[in-house]
């Protein structure tokens, strides 16, 4: 199924629990776009059609961390002292060079340490329970942990934490049902589904 699919199915079980939750208009908006959202996040996964779409182009990043490692390399030539200086130098010639193996498939690795890092800023548990799960979600292939039961509990727990940030009843829910309304979708029992999912990794890697 695609993203479209999977993300008007999401919305449509916001809209649901809104009404369950006599939510007000913003409120229901608000669930609608998070269930939207969150029936897009197992497709985080190593070749899902999402981590594409989310992420900026390495090529930007790439440059910028460059830019970076050049202006080390600068200021400590001519600001730092003696030990200072080469040690800086050193430092910003290995940005540069470990700027330059960035690729496309690396981008989701660094949103996810960006997620974590905003997380621990700003201490929002939820938010730094996100940028774990998108760490992970950078290096397991495509339909398995994040379309597995695993997955469900830990973006359950994201959604909670959530919930309890912003004050908002149904958010659990919402996240929850949009979530499993992926993995349900993408069932290999479904006819235009080739694939199916390993819903209980990592005891069973047999699709279902």
């Amino acid at each position: 199924m695609n993203g479209t699919a999977h993300a008007a199915i999401g919305a449509a079980a916001g809209f649901i629990v809104a009404n369950q939750f006599q939510s007000t208009p913003s409120t229901t908006l608000l669930l609608v776009g998070l269930g939207g959202i969150s029936a897009l996040i197992p497709d985080l996964d190593i070749d899902g059609s999402l981590r594409g779409k989310i992420t900026l182009s390495h090529k930007v990043i790439r440059t910028a961390a460059q830019l970076i490692g050049a202006l080390m390399i600068f200021y400590s030539f001519f600001e730092g002292g003696a030990t200072e200086k080469w040690v800086g130098v050193g430092i910003g010639l290995a940005i540069i060079g470990v700027a330059s193996k960035i690729k496309q498939k690396h981008m989701l690795t660094i949103t996810g340490i960006g997620v974590l890092a905003g997380g621990v800023s700003l201490q929002e548990l939820w938010l730094i329970l996100l940028g774990i799960y998108i760490l992970i979600a950078s290096f397991v292939s495509h339909r398995s942990y994040t379309h597995s039961l695993l997955g469900v509990i830990f973006f359950g727990i994201i959604a909670s934490k959530l919930e309890v940030s912003l004050g908002i009843s149904g958010i659990f829910y919402t996240c929850l049902a949009g979530y499993i309304s992926h993995l349900l979708a993408d069932l290999k029992i479904l006819p235009f589904n080739k694939r199916g999912i390993k819903l209980f990794l990592p005891v069973s890697s047999k699709e279902i």
